[in-house]
C-alpha cells in the first residue's frame, strides 16, 4: 500500500496554501487604497459603497498584507528547500521562473527608455502634444539646467560596478564552501547598495530641475527613480541572503535563493549602464550643467 503512495517522480506537488488568495486580496486593499489616498492629497472625496475611503489608512493595511504574504510564501519555499523538495527539475522550474520575471523588468523599463527617447529625438512633436512638455525645439528643454554626469552619477556607476564585483566574489565562495568570504561579499554588497541610494537621493535633493517642470524632468525622474527603487529591493533581497548566510541556509549544490537574487542585482547593473550612458551622459550634451 505504501508503494502505491511512494514518490516515482522529480515533481513537488504543493501543499494547500492561502497566499495566493491572500496576495490577490492585499493587492486589492492596496490599489483601492492607493485611489483614495491620492484623492485624499487632491482634497477629493471617495467612497466604496458609503464606505468613506479618502485616506492613505487602507493603502497601509493592504501593503502590510502583502509584505505579510510575502514572508510567509518565502518561508514556506525555504521550508520546502530544507526538507529536500527542490529536485533538480523544481530547480531548473524556479530559475525559468526568475528568468521570466526578469524578462517582464526588462520590458518594463524599455517603456521608461522608449518614452525618454521619444521625447528627446522628437522634442517638436511633444511640445504639441501637451504644452506643459514645451522644449524649445530642442533637448534638454531650452533653458534648463542639467546634472553632471561627471560627478554624482559617475559615483553611483562606480558603486554599482564594485557592488557587481563583490556579489560576484560572494558567490564564488559559496561555491568554494567559503562561508567568510560568502558573509564578507554580501555585507559589504548591501553597504555598497545602500551607498549608491544614500547618493541618488542626495542628487535628487540638489537636481535643478522638478519632476512636473518640463517633459524632461518627468522622464528622467521616472526611468532612475524606477532604477533607485529597484536598488533597494535588490538591496533588500540580498540582505536577507546575508542573513540566511550568517544562518548557514546555502550549500554549494542548494543555494537558489542565493543565485536568484545575484541575477536581479547584475541586472539593476546593467540598467544603470543604459541610464548613465543614454540619460546622464548623452542626453546632457550641450546643455548648460548646474553648478554645485
Amino acid at each position: 500500500m505504501a508503494d502505491a503512495h511512494a514518490k516515482n517522480h522529480d515533481y513537488h506537488i504543493i501543499d494547500p496554501s492561502p497566499w495566493p488568495f491572500l496576495g490577490s486580496v492585499g493587492a486589492l486593499v492596496m490599489a483601492i487604497g492607493g485611489i483614495g489616498w491620492m484623492q485624499a492629497l487632491r482634497g477629493n472625496d471617495f467612497s466604496l459603497l458609503g464606505i468613506p475611503l479618502a485616506s492613505p489608512w487602507l493603502f497601509f493595511i493592504g501593503l502590510a498584507l502583502v509584505l505579510y504574504v510575502m514572508f510567509g510564501w518565502w518561508s514556506d519555499t525555504i521550508r520546502e528547500a530544507h526538507e529536500g523538495h527542490h529536485t533538480r527539475v523544481v530547480s531548473l522550474h524556479l530559475r525559468y521562473g526568475m528568468i521570466m520575471f526578469i524578462a517582464s523588468e526588462v520590458m518594463f523599463f524599455a517603456a521608461w527608455f522608449w518614452a525618454f527617447f521619444d521625447a528627446s529625438l522628437f522634442p517638436n512633436e511633444a511640445a504639441q502634444v501637451d504644452r506643459l512638455a514645451y522644449t524649445g525645439g530642442q533637448w534638454p528643454p531650452a533653458g534648463l539646467e542639467v546634472l553632471d554626469p561627471w560627478h554624482l552619477p559617475l559615483y553611483n556607476t562606480i558603486i554599482l560596478l564594485l557592488s557587481g564585483t563583490t556579489v560576484t566574489w560572494a558567490h564564488h565562495a559559496l561555491l568554494h564552501n567559503d562561508r567568510k568570504g560568502l558573509v564578507w561579499g554580501l555585507a559589504i554588497t548591501v553597504a555598497l547598495g545602500l551607498l549608491f541610494s544614500f547618493v541618488q537621493a542626495y542628487e535628487y535633493a540638489v537636481a535643478p530641475f522638478s519632476f512636473s517642470g518640463s517633459l524632461y524632468g518627468a522622464t528622467f525622474f521616472m526611468a532612475t527613480g524606477f532604477h533607485g527603487f529597484h536598488v533597494i529591493i535588490g538591496t533588500i533581497f540580498l540582505l536577507v541572503c546575508l542573513l540566511r548566510a550568517m544562518a548557514g541556509h546555502f550549500t554549494p549544490k542548494q543555494h537558489f535563493g542565493f543565485e536568484a537574487a545575484a541575477w536581479y542585482w547584475h541586472f539593476v547593473d546593467v540598467v544603470w549602464l543604459f541610464l548613465f550612458a543614454c540619460i546622464y551622459i548623452w542626453a546632457s550634451a550641450g546643455a548648460p550643467i548646474a553648478q554645485h
